[in-house]
């Protein structure tokens, strides 16, 4: 009966311990995994995307958002700082385990074959045979009352370093947000080149046609014809590189997004209008905005946290420790002879204890002094890192913010550029064909609208471009920004 109880008790113990061994992935009774992202994404992306980073083919047109959403989700960084916060959620649950009391349990379970024997046959009645069965039991609690602050200091760093964890995943996630944004903005970019350089390239060839045909008439002079060929051809050789350019510009977007570099690629072409410019306030209300966004400085201000935890944490490791401590164990004996002599019996044994356990660290050969110096250099050194990312990102709040309006200052130039070149190109073109106008001017006027809407197109990238890292280093990036 009793044989029956212990293994069935084994049994419950092995069973509690499988099950637990089999769901620990999913266990989480401190609810750690509730304090980061549900998703690698993060919060870049609307509530409403219930299933996140799942995705058919590329649109055609590729749009904005998409490029951005597939970023997120495909960048090596992204995924490594989502795993690094989920990794830190478990080690506060450890952190949180300390609390808990822990509890062991013992099974034994013994089979013997005792056999005496005596040489002399006058000792012959005091021979025996036992054939006795041990079973034993025993379950041990030990729950720690007191560490004078170490658990305490050991959750505060745990905590801290969480709060670091996801605040470098929301700076991984920014930092993929601006490359496949800029990605973007450089295909779209490369697209408007070559357009622009198509255009250049039917321009030259009217006015070699044009200039052909004077010749042919027997009205132009063969030079006026060779000039015009020859800036024909090098409209043709820079629309070559242009088509060359809008490849590799492809090519990298398509491999920020997670795709092959041969996905060909269709993205609409860059809206005329522009995006608002809501956020800019004036500069100094920037900076201090980043100073309290910016994930890069909370993930730096966490870890400032963490190392002074350390330090109160190694200071507790040389404290005493008071543990409350409780065991129960049960021992039978069946066919156990008590002595030699006597015929076997059953033996039952029953041992109960309380109390209480206090280590006292007294000597650790100055040990821990030197690593509670050590603890205090590593605090230091993250005020001081914390320090040089404040200035480094207000002086990117400073340029972005100068950038921008330089690029507006300069977007307004490049239309009047253009406006004049256009009108310029088409008096020269008119006056070449009446016959009052010479090749130079003509070919002069023509180089000048090219060069014009080059500017323009480089003008309106860079004004994306700098209201982008303007957002970004604010630390408030998110999909409002490119809608």
């Amino acid at each position: 009966m009793s044989n029956f109880r212990y293994r069935r008790a084994g049994l419950a113990i092995i069973l509690f311990i499988l099950l637990g061994n089999a769901s620990a992935g999913g266990i989480d009774p401190f609810l750690t995994h509730g304090k980061i992202a549900r998703s690698v994404t993060g919060s870049m992306l609307d509530d409403d995307a219930s299933t996140p980073c799942v995705f058919a083919s590329p649109a055609q047109p590729l749009e904005l958002p998409e490029a951005v959403e597939r970023a997120l989700c495909n960048n090596p960084q992204t995924r490594a700082a989502w795993a690094g916060a989920k990794m830190q959620t478990a080690q506060l649950g450890v952190a949180r385990s300390a609390y808990m009391p822990a509890i062991g349990a013992t099974l034994a379970y013994n089979k013997q074959k005792n056999i005496t024997r005596y040489g002399d046959s006058r000792y012959a009645p005091l021979n025996s045979e036992a054939k006795p069965t041990l079973t034993s039991g025993n379950l041990k609690m030990s729950q720690v009352l007191t560490d004078f602050g170490l658990r305490s200091a050991n959750l505060d760093q745990a905590m801290a370093l969480l709060d670091a964890a996801n605040a470098s995943h929301d700076a991984a996630l920014q930092i993929a947000f601006v490359n496949a944004a800029q990605a973007y903005f450089d295909t779209q970019t490369a697209q408007a080149v070559l357009e622009a350089s198509r255009e250049a390239e039917n321009a030259a060839r009217e006015s070699f046609n044009a200039a052909a045909a004077k010749y042919k008439a027997g009205i132009g002079a063969l030079t006026d014809q060779l000039q015009a060929q020859v800036a024909y051809s090098k409209a043709s050789l820079e629309r070559v590189s242009a088509e060359g350019e809008l490849k590799n510009a492809q090519g990298t977007l398509a491999t920020a997004m997670g795709l092959s570099a041969t996905t060909n690629l269709v993205l609409p072409r860059r809206r005329e209008g522009l995006p608002d410019t809501a956020f800019v306030k004036p500069a100094d209300e920037l900076i201090e905005e980043a100073k309290q966004h910016h994930p890069t400085l909370l993930a730096a201000q966490a870890e400032v946290t963490a190392a002074r935890a350390k330090i109160a944490a190694t200071r507790a490791e040389g404290r005493p420790t008071v543990t409350l401590t409780a065991e129960l164990g049960r021992t039978e004996q069946e066919n156990q002879p008590p002595a030699v002599g006597y015929s076997p019996t059953d033996i039952s044994n029953r041992t109960n204890s309380l109390g209480i356990q206090m280590n006292i660290p007294l000597f650790e050969g100055f040990g821990r002094n030197y690593r509670t110096q050590t603890a205090q250099g590593q605090a230091e050194i993250k005020a001081a890192e914390l320090s040089r990312l404040e200035q480094q990102i207000s002086l990117e709040v400073w340029k972005s913010y100068q950038a921008l309006r330089t690029e507006n200052e300069n977007m307004k130039a490049a239309d009047v550029l253009v406006s004049s070149a256009r009108q310029s190109f088409l008096v020269a073109q008119g006056r070449f064909k009446a016959g009052v106008g010479n090749i130079l001017e003509l070919l002069s006027a023509q180089s000048a609208v090219a060069g014009a809407e080059q500017q323009r197109i480089k003008s309106v990238s860079n004004w994306h471009t700098a209201r982008l890292k303007l957002a970004a280093n604010i630390g408030k990036l998110g999909l409002w920004a490119i809608r």
